[in-house]
């Protein structure tokens, strides 16, 4: 990782910088072309728009951790409130959810209580709901809640991170039981035994994982992959290693919304479907740091209309 990457990441948890970063103008016309709004609708009218594309969307509310049980109750009613907005709407939508924000930090059956409710409803609606993955703090608690409530409610998904030397072995047990997996590089600040710091590497791991999951086995097992990358490179590779394979379904791309519009058209273009992760709300800082961190044309963007 780049030492503006790695400053970035320190800058995302900073209370001081917060508040200095949040109060420029520049800073919220940026956010602006990678963030839709900070309301509910705002987000349902970009999914429309999307959705009139061709494209598929994800919802995720920002935010993390809670610091009381009534805080982690209402995040999950604001998460069931989106449902029923998703279902009102008739999108072609998912919903990504946080452990952090479901108070995972305050005891992990609170988590799991707060999620069912969420999987329960979403059920009714025939919804999908993926639970985002936090930094490696969170990794076992995520996978274990992801396995147990699995069992009775599979349309639940995770998300696994390339640059976590972990990876793989987590790879490797998601595909013995048949999950959804959404596969990203990372942009938490990890330490070098937990995570790999160059750029390349990660690359390379973020590769072998998506060849792995796309091997006859891991398909076998009901294996879904969701390619979450701006990195053309290793979207052209999956779709190369897919089309070798004679793979015709269960592999998607997903990208954030506002970034790289050039190549979420091109890969709409392909054969594979296209989901774009929607993310809003009023906490929108530390999201909006760790995007800058991990892509070095989101910074870019950034200083240019700072410099205007």
């Amino acid at each position: 990782m780049n030492p503006a990457s790695i400053a970035l990441l320190k800058m995302s948890e900073s209370k001081a910088w917060e508040r200095r970063i949040s109060g420029w103008k520049t800073t919220r016309r940026v956010v602006e072309r990678f963030m839709p709004g900070e309301d509910l609708d705002d987000a349902i009218t970009a999914a429309q728009v999307l959705n009139r594309r061709g494209m598929a969307t994800s919802l995720n509310p920002v935010g993390e951790h809670v610091h009381s049980t009534a805080e982690a109750t209402g995040a999950t009613d604001a998460y069931i409130e989106i449902l029923s907005c998703i279902e009102g709407a008739q999108l072609n939508s998912n919903m990504s959810v946080k452990l952090s924000l479901l108070g995972v930090d305050l005891g992990f059956e609170i988590a799991v209580a707060n999620l069912r409710r969420i999987l329960e409803t979403a059920k009714i609606y025939g919804s999908f709901v993926r639970i985002d993955m936090e930094s490696s703090a969170y990794v076992d608690r995520t996978l274990e809640i992801h396995k147990q409530l699995r069992k009775r409610f599979t349309e639940l998904g995770v998300v696994i991170q390339a640059y976590l030397r972990r990876s793989a072995d987590d790879v490797e047990a998601l595909i013995r039981q048949g999950a959804s997996i959404r596969l990203v590089k990372g942009a938490y600040k990890e330490p070098a035994d937990i995570a790999f710091e160059n750029k390349d590497d990660v690359n390379r791991n973020f590769e072998h994982l998506t060849g792995r999951m796309l091997e006859d086995d891991a398909r076998a097992n009901g294996v879904h992959l969701a390619v979450a990358t701006h990195d053309r490179k290793l979207v052209e590779k999956a779709e190369s290693l897919a089309t070798d394979r004679g793979i015709e379904e269960g592999l998607e791309f997903q990208m954030l919304y506002g970034i790289a519009r050039d190549l979420q058209d091109d890969t709409l273009a392909g054969q594979f479907p296209v989901r774009i992760y929607i993310s809003y709300g009023p906490a929108w800082y530390p999201w909006f740091m760790r995007r800058l961190a991990e892509r070095p044309a989101n910074l870019s963007f950034f200083l240019r209309h700072l410099l205007r």
